[in-house]
This record gives structure tokens, sequence and C-alpha cells, in this order.
């Protein structure tokens, strides 16, 4: 089990300056809830101009508490999103935000999860209403507290498919040589069709969207470094041909690799 939050900044376009507009930091949430969450992400902004800023989703859900300067705090279950995910701040305001594990939103929704893919609801009243304390408190402790407070209060309860979920995605995550299904699925024993099925149910995409936009996280996270050699990274991603890479960064970034290295150099 993972002892801290994970450091890298896959998913997160030009995420050096995001680290200049806002403060932006992840925790772990309490030991009983690792297997099912990722960690917890705050931020906080003071901001004398709006920003926009743009994210490549990652497979998963996400809960997300807001707070507008004085304003009330909202909250909105975030499903899987398959669109590039933009969002402008202005200024003041916090937010406190669970990233659960591809897979791991499903004991505390406990219905399928693919039926809020690309949908953004807000926290339905009774079993999933927040607690009266204010989620979106002064500093990290507090709101880690409240969240820990929160998802344990849904009384999610261990299960076999959702820990398999759980291991399958995170394994197409953690080994880049997963670049195709049928491969994916003998490697792991288990059948095409099943395997498809699981995905959708449990982490709300199937398994070829989630190898897929992982090896696409990778190229944006190598964009923004060092410029790769793009016709090699391809190759290396499991597409076709270069002109396969630069189509599907294109379509999920909304620019080229080659505008985005220029953009954030």
């Amino acid at each position: 089990m993972r002892q801290r939050p994970r450091g890298d900044s896959r998913g997160i376009l030009d995420p050096g300056r995001l680290l200049r507009e806002v403060r932006f930091r992840r925790h772990l949430p309490t030991e009983s809830l690792r297997q099912w969450v990722e960690h917890y992400w705050l931020i906080d902004w003071a901001l004398s101009s709006p920003f926009e800023q743009r994210v490549v989703p990652h497979p998963a859900v996400n809960v997300v508490f807001q707070r507008d300067g004085d304003g009330p705090e909202s909250g909105e279950v975030a499903g899987v999103g398959r669109d590039l995910f933009r969002i402008t701040l202005s200024g003041t305001g916090r937010v406190a935000g669970v990233q659960f594990r591809p897979g791991g939103f499903h004991p505390f929704w406990r219905r399928p999860v693919n039926g809020l893919t690309d949908r953004r609801v807000p926290l339905p009243a009774g079993r999933l209403a927040a607690p009266d304390e204010v989620v979106c408190a002064s500093g990290d402790d507090e709101r880690c507290r409240a969240l820990d407070t929160l998802l344990t209060g849904w009384q999610p309860e261990p299960d076999p498919m959702v820990e398999e979920a759980v291991r399958l995605a995170e394994a197409i995550r953690t080994d880049r040589t997963v670049l195709r299904v049928d491969d994916f699925a003998a490697r792991h024993d288990v059948p095409v069709r099943r395997l498809q099925r699981l995905f959708t149910e449990y982490v709300g995409v199937g398994p070829k969207w989630v190898i897929r936009r992982y090896r696409l996280q990778e190229a944006v996270e190598q964009a923004a470094g060092t410029p790769p050699n793009w016709a090699a990274l391809a190759a290396d991603l499991g597409y076709s041909d270069q002109a396969h890479l630069v189509r599907d960064f294109t379509a999920v970034a909304g620019v080229s690799p080659a505008a985005y290295a220029r953009s954030v150099r």
C-alpha cells in the first residue's frame, strides 16, 4: 500500500503554471480507505485575474468540494471524463477533492460506475450527503479529517470484484508494455469479454480506453520536459505511426504535441 501520495504531474497540462498560480498539494487518506482512494487533492487560490487549468482526466471518479470566496460550499461527483477538462478559477477559493483509484468508487456508489461517465452530478441527499462539518476548512489537516469522516461514513465494504478491477487498472497504469487488450487479458488469465464487462461496470470505461489514456498521459508528461523523438515515442506507446499519436494527442489535449511542448517551454 502506498505510503505517500503520487508526486507526478501526469494528466495536468502545463503543471509548472498551475503551481505558480495556485497552491496545489496531495495527501493520503486514512489507512482504511487507501484500498479505494488514490489521494486527496487540495487547492487554494487568490488570483488577480482569471486562470484556466486544463486536465487530461485519469480513468477515475472524483468527489469534489469547492468554496468560492465567502460563498456556500458545493459538492459533486465527477465521473470518468473522456474529454479534456477545463476549469477557470478567479478571485479566491478552496477545493477539497477525492481521487478514487480506478474501480475504487464502486463500494461507495453501489451501482455501475459507467452511469457517471462524462457526467458531473451534485452529491445526492441521504447516504452521500456531506456531514454538517464544512469540508473546505482552512487547514489541510481539517480538510483531510473531514474527508476521512465523510467517506468512512458511507460504509464501503470489501468486494473481490472491486479488488480485481483496481489491481488490473493499476497494472495498466504502471506497466508501459501493456498496449493491447487481448495481450493484457491473456497475461492475467482473464477472458477479454469478462475484462471488458468488469472495467465498464467498476471503472466506468473499457480496458482499451484505459490503456490508451494512460499511454497518452505519458506522452503529455514527456512533452512537458525534453522534447522526445515523437516517432520513437509513438512506437513505444503502441501506435502504428507518429501521425496516429499526433491525432490522439491533439484530440485529447486540444493542441498538437509540438505546439504543447512549445507552449510549456
